[in-house]
């Protein structure tokens, strides 16, 4: 094999990494950052949520990728539900971990979720972040035309432009390096892959589609969230909105 994803993959095996961080002895990156500054809006507490029951086998049998929306919206349950289910905190060890709704090679959880929000009942359109430890979430700055940046970041795939709202998880890349060093990169890809199937199945039972993007512009994307590329960047994003025949 030759190429880049070679070099990647060879570069990454073990014989090829020295200590990390953690075995240095350096101090353990934070759970969780800010990617900006704004108001907080408080999410419904999962406990009070009534999301449809589907049972497992169900879910997985009818998931498929979904580029055709309603012009419905999400309701704040709807979305409280999604973000539980591919973020959500189950439990909190001090400062040391977190253990979530998703496996995290060694509950590492390095993504901070980012909403471009379209039409989600009593939230206003624009960027937020997901501020998974207090389950609630936080304004980002945002230019007037987000949609109409991030999907031409996307090569114009639209469904980003008629979603309800979009998921883009960004990782705080020390948090999984500090561990595993290099080769860190490679599990980044294999926990938001754990992420994004979490939001296909839980979009079932509240009546929405999602489409999976792999595909789009990382400077463009990096550049509209304020990510510096480096030490956090976009890695995946994922369109959601509700279902045509549901509306």
């Amino acid at each position: 094999m030759q190429g880049t994803g070679a070099e990647f993959m060879e570069k990454t095996k073990y014989p090829h990494l020295g200590p990390s961080s953690q075995q240095r002895g350096e101090t353990q990156p934070p759970l969780q950052v800010s990617l900006g500054e704004g108001e907080r809006t408080s999410l419904p507490a999962v406990e009070a949520l009534s999301a449809k029951g589907i049972g497992l086998r169900e879910a997985i049998e009818v998931r498929r990728s979904i580029r055709k929306y309603s012009e419905s919206a999400l309701s704040t349950e709807d979305l409280s539900f999604l973000l539980w289910a591919t973020q959500g905190v189950r439990e909190t060890l001090d400062t040391r971990a977190t253990f979530r709704m998703v496996p995290s090679a060694g509950a590492r959880h390095p993504f901070e979720t980012v909403l471009l929000v379209n039409r989600v009942d009593g939230l206003d359109a624009g960027l937020y972040q997901y501020e998974a430890l207090e389950h609630r979430l936080m304004q980002l700055p945002a230019p007037s035309d987000a949609t109409e940046q991030l999907t031409a970041a996307c090569h114009g795939q639209e469904m980003v432009t008629t979603s309800a709202v979009t998921f883009v998880w960004v990782a705080d890349i020390v948090r999984t390096t500090w561990r595993y060093g290099e080769r860190g990169y490679r599990y980044i890809h294999l926990d938001a892959g754990h992420v994004c199937q979490n939001l296909y199945l839980a979009a079932e039972p509240v009546g929405a589609g999602v489409c999976a993007i792999a595909a789009f512009d990382d400077d463009d994307v990096n550049r509209l969230l304020r990510l510096d590329g480096s030490d956090r960047f976009a890695v995946y994003i994922a369109a959601v909105g509700k279902k045509q025949e549901a509306a």
